[in-house]
Formats: C-alpha cells, sequence, structure tokens
C-alpha cells in the first residue's frame, strides 16, 4: 500500500478540527495495521489490529510553504523488537494544541509505509526518523 493520507484528515483541515500550524503533531511507529482511508483517530487504527511501538516528541520547527508541510527530523523509542513498521502521523492535541487528547480524539493525518527506511525494523531503542528532503517532505495538501 503506498503512503496516503487519511479521508477524514482532509475534513479536519477544512472543518478546523486538525491546525498543523497551531496542534501539536507527532509521528509513531505502527505495526499490524492495514491502512483504511475511513479511519479517522487513533484509536480506530489500534481498533483494527495497528500497535504503536513508540511515539515521537511533538513535531518542531513546523514551515508550511506552498502546501508543503515540513518540520524537523525526530526519533522514537521503540519499545519492541518487532518487524514491519510503518509511521503513522496524527495530532495529537486539540486543533489549537496544548497537552494530547485521548487516543479517541487524536486526528489521524496520514500512513507511510513506503519509501527509505521503509517499513522500518527497529530492535528496541531509538529509531531515528528523517524526512525528504525535497518535495513533498512530509506532506504535500493539494
Amino acid at each position: 500500500m503506498p503512503n496516503a493520507e487519511f479521508d477524514p484528515f482532509n475534513e479536519g483541515i477544512l472543518d478546523g478540527t486538525i491546525n498543523l500550524s497551531s496542534g501539536t503533531a507527532k509521528c509513531a511507529l505502527v505495526r499490524s495495521y492495514t491502512y483504511s482511508a475511513a479511519h479517522k483517530f487513533v484509536s480506530d487504527v489500534t481498533g483494527a489490529g495497528g500497535v504503536l511501538n513508540g511515539t515521537s516528541a511533538a513535531l518542531s520547527s513546523k514551515t508550511f510553504t506552498l502546501g508543503v508541510f515540513d518540520a524537523d527530523d525526530t526519533s522514537v523509542t521503540a519499545t519492541a523488537s518487532a518487524v514491519n513498521h510503518g509511521l503513522l502521523l496524527f495530532q495529537s492535541s486539540a486543533a489549537a494544541g496544548g497537552a494530547d487528547v485521548a487516543v479517541t480524539a487524536q486526528r489521524l493525518i496520514a500512513y507511510y509505509d513506503t519509501g527509505t527506511g521503509l517499513p522500518i525494523q527497529p530492535g528496541t531503542g531509538t529509531v531515528a526518523i528523517t524526512w525528504p528532503a525535497s518535495s513533498p517532505k512530509i506532506l504535500k495538501v493539494g
């Protein structure tokens, strides 16, 4: 399955429930998940059998240029030595920012399982996440 946005992400951008500028964006390693464009919340992923294996800190130095979203590279501390991880990008806070909300309210943005270094095959420990240097970087909207 190629990298893809979740359909409700576009809805969230339009209705204001997702705000990449003020909200907190994070990524997580996820395994045993079959992508569904209809999934809306992190709890939809885990409810469909996806297992999160570590989550990054808030993405920092976010930029938005010509519809391209980028941020500093990040890392995830993997808690289990398991295979075939994709990356799940999500907004962990409310649209205005602040503390993380419950996983039943954390909004999905995109899923990545294709590209350099993907799928990720971590042991336990720190996994470096390096976003592409050229477009679409993390995400191109539109």
